[in-house]
């Protein structure tokens, strides 16, 4: 049975953690595919949405130490290695995905598996679920983006909080936080965020693209550079096909069809 499964149903792609034994701890194989995965998502164009989730009762425990192999006698140099051959190539895929990626958490997402969930542009979470940055439990620090992530969602003072005490959230503290956007009853969880994978998919998708572009650039610089940086995309935005049909809609009083282009 393959650990990790990657399915495509029209416009939505759905990457599904499946080790659901091992709370769907990631291993090298793994984190391969899963990169794999987004990289195709971002080549195939039919693909206009990204779904990230769990199978069983865990979203993800993060990496399984026990697979990572003999450390050896230089630590330092060995994990350091392993991040970047084997885990970073996940948030690269990640970095370099243009189109919306949501993640249904599913059930407890500790460690790295809680930073694979926060690369996600938006968030749903099952009732049951639960969130911890559980490094310090063990004397680590988040080696998958959550010192970069938390305190971009919960402003710095949470984020070490949750970092220095490895405490769990509960879901609907997380979504009170910022940590996810919607809480839902479990069983409820794919439908919702199919749901919301499918609206995207029906939308202006370069638009969409471009929001999410200008967006993330944002993040990097002041209030005048994100000025300028949007003016570009609009102008492609503008001359899009997408942008006509809206106007032509509107005049028209009925929904656009969207075609993405």
């Amino acid at each position: 049975m393959a650990e990790l499964l990657f399915e495509k149903s029209g416009p939505i792609a759905v990457i599904t953690l499946n080790r659901p034994e091992k709370l769907n701890a990631f291993h090298n194989v793994m984190l391969a595919d899963w990169a794999e995965a987004l990289r195709e998502c971002q080549a195939d164009e039919s693909v206009a949405a990204v779904v990230l989730t769990g199978s069983g009762r865990a979203f993800c425990s993060g990496g399984d130490l026990g697979t990572m192999g003999d450390v050896g006698g230089n630590a330092a140099l060995y994990i350091g290695d392993y991040l970047r051959n084997h885990v970073h190539p996940v948030a690269r895929a990640v970095d370099a995905l243009q189109k919306p990626y949501l993640c249904a958490v599913n059930g407890v997402a500790t460690g790295a598996g809680m930073d694979m969930a926060l690369m996600t542009d938006i968030r749903y979470a099952a009732r049951s679920a639960r969130f911890a940055e559980s490094y310090v439990k063990v004397g680590l620090i988040p080696g998958d983006g959550g010192a970069f992530l938390l305190p971009r969602l919960v402003g710095l003072s949470k984020a070490l909080e949750l970092l220095w005490t490895g405490e769990f959230v509960e879901a609907e503290e997380a979504q009170r936080l910022g940590i996810v956007s919607k809480v839902c009853d479990d069983d409820q969880l794919m439908e919702e965020i199919m749901a919301l994978a499918q609206r995207l998919a029906d939308g202006p998708r370069l638009a969409i693209r471009l929001m999410k572009q200008a967006v993330y650039r944002s993040l990097q610089g002041d209030f005048l550079a994100a000025l300028d940086n949007v003016a570009g995309p609009m102008g492609v935005a503008f001359n899009s096909e997408d942008h006509r049909e809206a106007v032509r809609a509107f005049a028209e009083k009925r929904p656009p069809r969207f075609t993405g282009h």
